[in-house]
């Protein structure tokens, strides 16, 4: 049976959907089964991260409605084997807990991973996601507002989730000295173990721009990051990447 990872934040602009997108692929990339699964309900954008815009005609609404099954609706990566995409409805009437439930329990005996891409916030998606979780990973961006509304969702997945990771994303090179301090007080205040640092990356906002994921363009910078964060999830072991 499969992990569910649900991947979250206190707030937008972290980097969370970037970030799930390119360490599924590079788990994908390991010779896993991944499935990625869109809980944006009405804003979803997964498919662009992971370059499978428009891509996807049924969604996860239709699975629950037992409209479709779940592996015909999920979308296959055409350029990157074990990799595949379940999106987010439009619109969704408040759906059953248990069989949202029941669906990731699906996903889990065909996937090895499922990550969740739960919106920020601590809406109708995050709820979803913490009810199927088996582990959680949350995304956080250095500056004050981000850390203090990470720790705000860590205060409601605890007792829920167990355990929890902080990934510190889009750290900014230049200023890694400085964030040092930053980063050490955000691990201490959320009490969460350190999964990964993701530096910033122009390449990760010109590949959705392009259509294409980062991790098959791109060698430095975030790519090597999710790399060794997915090596992580795998329980090997994987250095910090140095961020210079």
């Amino acid at each position: 049976m499969g992990t569910a990872i649900m991947v979250t934040s206190g707030k937008g602009g972290t980097g969370k959907t970037t970030l799930t997108a390119g360490v599924a692929s590079c788990l994908a990339a390991l010779g896993h089964r991944v499935l990625c699964l869109d809980l944006d309900i009405g804003l979803r954008n997964l498919d662009i991260a992971l370059g499978l815009a428009d891509r996807a005609v049924m969604d996860f609404g239709d699975v629950m409605a037992q409209r479709c099954p779940l592996l015909t609706a999920a979308v296959e990566h055409p350029d990157i084997q074990g990799l595949s995409l379940l999106t987010a409805p439009l619109s969704l009437n408040q759906p059953d807990e248990g069989a949202f439930r029941a669906m990731v329990a699906e996903a889990k005996d065909n996937f090895d991973f499922v990550f969740m891409d739960s919106p920020a916030g601590l809406g109708l998606g995050f709820q979803l996601a913490m009810a199927a979780a088996d582990r959680a990973i949350l995304v956080s961006a250095t500056d004050p507002a981000a850390l203090r509304d990470a720790q705000m969702a860590v205060s409601h997945l605890v007792g829920q989730v167990d355990p929890i990771h902080l990934v510190m994303n889009r750290v900014q090179p230049k200023l890694i000295g400085k964030l040092r301090t930053t980063i050490d007080h955000a691990m201490d205040a959320a009490g969460l173990p350190l999964l990964g640092l993701v530096p910033e990356d122009q390449r990760v906002t010109l590949a959705a721009a392009s259509g294409v994921p980062v991790v098959l363009i791109g060698r430095k910078g975030a790519c090597p990051a999710y790399l060794n964060i997915a090596r992580r999830l795998l329980g090997r072991k994987a250095p910090l990447l140095h961020i210079r």
